[in-house]
Parts: C-alpha cells; structure tokens; sequence
C-alpha cells in the first residue's frame, strides 16, 4: 500500500480551516431538518453518517490505486478504528443531547471551549506536543472570544443544565480523544485509514439510537429533506473529516481545536446572511477576538523540524577515527621497512 505523504505546515493549517467552514455550514442545514422533516438530532447524525460512509468508501475505490496485495489492518489498527468510530459517535450525540438539556449556546460553547485544554492536556501527555507561554496565551484568548460570541446563552431556561453541562463535557471528550489520536496517526503516516472505519463505527453505534428516535421522516417536503442530509454527508462529514485529518498529520492537536472555533464564527455569518439573525456588540467583538488569536496560532504554528545530521556526523567522524589507526599503522610498519 502506498504511504501518503503528509502535507505541509501551511497546507496543514488551511485544510483545516476549511474542515471548520465547512462544519459551521452544517449547523443550518441541521437546524432546518429539525424544523421541517421530523428528524430528531440523533437520526440526523445516524444519516450523516451513514451518507459519509457512502462517500469515503466511494472515493477510497476510485482513487485507490493496485499496488499488490494489501495488507490486513493489524490488531491494533483496528482498536484505533474502533476508538475513533465510538469517539465520533459520543462527541456527535453527547452534543445534541447538551443542546437539548443546557441549550445551543451552552453546549457550544462547554464543547469547544473544553475541547482545546483537553487536547493540549493530551498531546502533552501523549505526543509531547507543548505550547509554550505565547502559544497558551493564544489559546486563553481564543475561549475568551468564544464566551463573547455566544455570550448570550443562557442555563437559567434550560430543561436540566447540570445534564446538559455533563453531556457537552462527555461531547469534549470524545472530541479531544479523536483529535489526539488521529493526530498520533497523521504524524505516523496512517490517519486518513481509520476515518472510513471510524465512520462506519459511528454508524453502527447510531443506528439503535436512530431507530429508537424514528429513522425516516414524517413532515416536510422529501426531496428538502433528502437534500439536506445529503449536503450533511457531503460538506461537514466526508470532505472536512477528511480534511481535518489530513491536517492533522502537519498541525499540532491544540492548534488545529483552535483554529476549529472557526465553526461557530461560520454559523453566526450564515445566520445573519440568510437566516435574518443579528448580532450583538459583543458577539461581534467575541468573533474578532476569536479569529486574531486563530489567525496568530495559525502563523505561529512551527514547521517540521529538519533531520538532524547527527547521527550522520557521529558515524562520518566514527569512521575517520577508525580508519586513521590503520592508516598510522600502515604507514608506520612502511617506515619501518623503508628504515630497515
């Protein structure tokens, strides 16, 4: 199987600011299916799944080229498989589950807000990945700006807040652990191997929830409905996974949760562009906020280290040592002969 060739740092940070774009367009489109078609959020997601699968699987056949027998996924490529699906599944329903306790602006902002410390807790711990004091800074600044943008929720209304506060924690986590170690993969050159394995998963674990919640329909116009979650498959689920995770074999786990914030910001515009919402001072300043501190991780974010030539440099030096007492010898045991 051909290795991929992981991309650049500045190719690496642009995939995923597009994998965000495209994951704040899919907030609208979801909010729509739930309005119209009767859907319930997990049956969304079991659908948006499942379209992912469809299409990774699609493009996995079309651009895989024969190079020989392919090799079977190891034991522990498949706990890595598993773990991304399961993770996926958790992070995706444990969310919808905070915005229906604790409400949408809660959820957000306990998910992503939690998101990048718990990925820089475990890249640290894991990668040895580390920010360093500008880099924290940064970030601290980054969850300030996603306060103020969604700023106007609230939990006082909210059905039961303290669930939805442990569901959008649970939906941090299983963030952080995709992240991580899809992250661990990409560096490894195997990332983008576990995102159609993962996504099955994902489904599958759906599956009984979506059947339970009701998994076809029952208002609205069909071919909206077939068209949304078909635009659910497409632009946030098969194309910005798999941008995501080809950025992250380039970009550190915590700047590439950072630079995700950039969902919330996309969703904000689309509502004010084509859901005639507005937005306060303070969620405009939160957005300011939010994208210098991206765009400053985003530039600050440190290239692939050059191979070091030392080990090539001990062996050259290694080899001269050993080869000058053969050449004194030699030259010795001559002038030896010749003074004879």
């Amino acid at each position: 199987m051909r290795k991929t060739v992981p991309p650049t740092v500045g190719r690496g940070t642009l995939y995923i600011l597009m994998a965000a774009i495209a994951w704040g367009t899919g907030g609208a489109a979801a909010a729509v299916l739930y309005d119209t078609s009767g859907l319930g959020p997990v049956t969304v997601s079991f659908w948006r799944f499942a379209g992912g699968v469809l299409l990774l699987a699609a493009g996995h056949l079309t651009l895989r080229r024969p190079s020989g027998f392919v090799r079977a996924p190891s034991r522990h490529r498949w706990r890595q498989v598993v773990t991304t699906g399961v993770g996926l599944a958790v992070y995706q329903t444990a969310y919808f589950a905070a915005v229906g306790y604790a409400g949408l602006a809660v959820a957000t902002m306990v998910t992503l807000g939690a998101g990048p410390i718990l990925i820089a807790l475990g890249s640290r711990l894991t990668l040895g990945e580390r920010l360093g004091r500008s880099g924290a800074v940064t970030v601290a600044a980054a969850l300030v700006g996603l306060v103020l943008l969604l700023g106007g929720g609230s939990a006082g209304s909210a059905s039961a807040p303290a669930l939805g506060l442990a569901c959008a924690l649970l939906s941090a986590g299983g963030y952080a652990a995709v992240t991580v170690l899809n992250r661990k993969l990409g560096r490894d050159g195997g990332g983008q191997t576990s995102l159609l394995g993962g996504f099955a998963v994902g489904m599958i674990c759906l599956l009984p929830l979506a059947l339970l919640e009701g998994i076809l329909p029952t208002a609205g116009d069909t071919r909206q409905t077939v068209g949304l979650l078909a635009f659910l498959a497409v632009a946030p689920t098969a194309v910005a996974y798999t941008l995501f995770f080809a950025g992250l074999a380039a970009v550190r786990a915590t700047t590439a949760s950072v630079i995700a914030l950039v969902e919330p910001v996309t969703a904000a515009l689309i509502a004010v562009l084509l859901l005639d919402e507005r937005l306060t001072v303070t969620a405009v300043l939160g957005s300011v906020v939010l994208l210098a501190a991206v765009v400053a991780l985003m530039l600050g974010e440190p290239g692939p280290a050059p191979p070091s030539t030392a080990p090539r440099r001990d062996r050259e030096a290694g080899t001269r040592n050993r080869r000058r007492p053969r050449r004194a010898g030699a030259g010795g045991e001559v002038a030896t002969r010749r003074s004879g």
